[in-house]
Parts: C-alpha cells; structure tokens; sequence
C-alpha cells in the first residue's frame, strides 16, 4: 500500500495489466478484420460501414449469448482459448437461423483478477471463432471486478451482429406440412445442460477432469471442453443453392423448444430419436445420472446442432452439396399439420 494513500491497485483493479491485456490481444482482433471494419480496437465505439452495394433492402440481425457454466470446466482444466470459441458460436449461430451472414462481433469479459496472459487466450479463442464464422472482432470491453468475482473466476458474454436481405430473411413462415428435417451433427454437448453433466459427471459418479473415459476415447475434460461448432459457412453455401424454408439452432431446451420457435401456427414435427448418431458423451450422462430420455431431449442438443426444414424436392440437391463440404447430413423427422408440437419418438 503506498504511504500517499490507497490507489484503485490497492483496491484490486490494475489499470496497468488491462493496458498490457490490450497490447496483447491487437494481434488476434487484427487476425479477423474485413474491408469494412474503420477503425483499430481502442475507441469508444467499433466502427463498420456495411456495403451498399451488395443489398437493395439490408435487414441488421443481431444477437447475444453466454457460455454459462461450461466456464467452470475451463477454469478447472486451466483451458481458456476453446471457450471463445463457444461465446461466437452462440451467437452467430443463432442469427445464421434467419439467413443472416455475420458481419462483426464484441466481447465482455468480467474477472476477479485481470492476467494479461487469460485474457489473451479467451480473445484468441474469440479470434478463432470469428474466422470460423467469417465476422470481425472491432472492440470489447473487460472488466476487473474483485470482490464479485474470486480471483480465479471470470464470465463471458457475446454480440453479433449480421445482415440478410429483406427478401431472404428466414423466419420459418414458409415452413409446409411434409418438409423434411436435417439434421447437422454436433461436437457434443456444445455449451448448454452443464450444470447437469457436471452434477452428474463430477458429483454423483466423482469422475476426474483428467480421467480417461472408455466409451469417450479420451479424458472427460477433453469432451466436455469441446467448442461448440459453427455452421455459417456451410449454411451460408447451401442458401446459395437451395431455398432453406426455416432453421433451428439447437441450444438449451434442446430439439423440442427450438424447433417449436420456428414452425407456423398449426404445424407440429415428428422427430425420430433412432435416427440421431447420439456422442458417448450424452449416454454416459444419462447412464451414470439415471437420467431420462425425456430429459436428456430438453436439456441437451442429443448429437444434433442444427435443424433444416426443406421441401422433399430439395432433398437430393441439398445432400449434394453437404456431402461435399464434409458435412453428415442426417434426416431426423418432418413437418406434419397432423402432429401438435414437436414429438421425439
């Protein structure tokens, strides 16, 4: 403490150490710039001017996410960097459902204690996430927070924003009794139901991080710290050849919730749970926490990240064109104006 007096490092927040975090963390924001992006990160605002050129009627989609208490698997492991991944893929993948191509994103980060070297690899695991998804990182903010947070927690949030033309936007208003639903796989459990994997992984059944699972082919820690994966270029591709009548993003609720938000007044889906390729990592949940199928569908993705609802005719062309960007295609139920609500079976 200095004889002249306390000083907000006395308190706990090093104004120093976020400088330094700030000098550190310019070469992963500089990684996923687009011609758009004005201005390098360090003023108030991020600044982007949207291209004209390419829209007669340009609608602004946006959206904003968590990581939720995935981050308690990270602080455990020490494995920062994957986490950022997550933040962006919450959040572009949910404006990817209306059609909309990412264009930036903005970080939040809040820690009990500000290292210079966690918050760089939370916003190079950001970085990366933008460059999956084809966005600019143009700013963020990072708060030290001590006292609200113990030293070694912190919390993420997230913002993207994309555009859609008008006449493009996706709202699942065009969604016909018959269409089949596509399924795309999952990494796991992506960033959703961990507060239940980790009552029954880590409390009820007392598995280690770093114990290695069978049935997963590598530690728990390493499943359950799986980035959730990012869709946008694939589904950015397929809109180009293919008429896309609606998309879910399977997050927390599972398939039933998030497939129910898009489907018009008076279609219902059936949904068959055989046909989904499920990861070890959710029997293993269910296995060892007694859990029910029911459960299991409104917790956690299942094995599937993303729904397509496409008219039959479309089918063959749409495989296609999966296929060949290594995708696994999965037709896991169709829409029927004889079934009320989403039915797994």
């Amino acid at each position: 403490m200095s004889d002249k007096g306390l000083s907000y490092k006395d308190a706990g927040v090093d104004i120093d150490a976020a400088n330094q975090s700030v000098e550190m963390i310019k070469k992963w924001v500089g990684m996923t710039k687009r011609p758009e992006v004005l201005a390098d990160i360090g003023s108030f605002g991020g600044f982007f001017a949207l291209d004209n050129s390419k829209y007669r009627e340009p609608i602004l989609v946006s959206g904003t996410d968590g990581v939720g208490t995935k981050l308690k698997i990270a602080q455990l492991m020490g494995v920062h960097d994957s986490v950022g991944i997550d933040l962006v893929a919450m959040c572009v993948n949910d404006i990817l459902v209306h059609g909309a191509e990412p264009l930036f994103f903005l970080d939040y980060i809040a820690l009990g204690k500000l290292e210079p070297v966690l918050v760089e690899g939370l916003v190079k695991g950001v970085s990366q996430g933008c460059l999956q998804a084809g966005c600019a990182l143009i700013g963020g903010e990072t708060a030290e927070m001590p006292g609200f947070y113990r030293e070694d927690e912190y919390d993420l949030a997230g913002f993207a924003v994309g555009v859609v033309e008008r006449s493009r936007l996706i709202n699942g208003s065009t969604i016909k009794d018959g269409d089949l639903l596509i399924g795309l796989p999952s990494s796991g459990l992506h960033s959703n139901g961990y507060s239940l994997a980790r009552k029954v992984l880590l409390e009820k059944a007392g598995l280690k991080l770093d114990s290695y699972v069978e049935a997963l082919g590598k530690t728990l820690g390493e499943a359950l710290i799986t980035p959730t994966r990012i869709y946008v270029k694939t589904i950015l591709a397929l809109l180009e050849e293919i008429e896309i009548n609606g998309m879910a993003h399977i997050t927390g609720g599972g398939i039933r919730e998030n497939l129910q938000r898009i489907l018009p007044a008076g279609m219902g889906a059936l949904i068959e749970a055989a046909a989904i390729n499920t990861p070890a990592i959710f029997n293993l949940i269910a296995e060892l926490g007694g859990v029910p199928q029911e459960e299991m569908f409104r917790t956690f993705n299942m094995g599937i990240g993303f729904i397509l609802a496409i008219s039959p005719q479309q089918y063959d062309k749409a495989l296609e064109h999966l296929h060949a960007k290594k995708e696994k295609p999965i037709v896991i139920g169709k829409v029927s104006r004889d079934t009320e609500g989403v039915i797994i079976k």
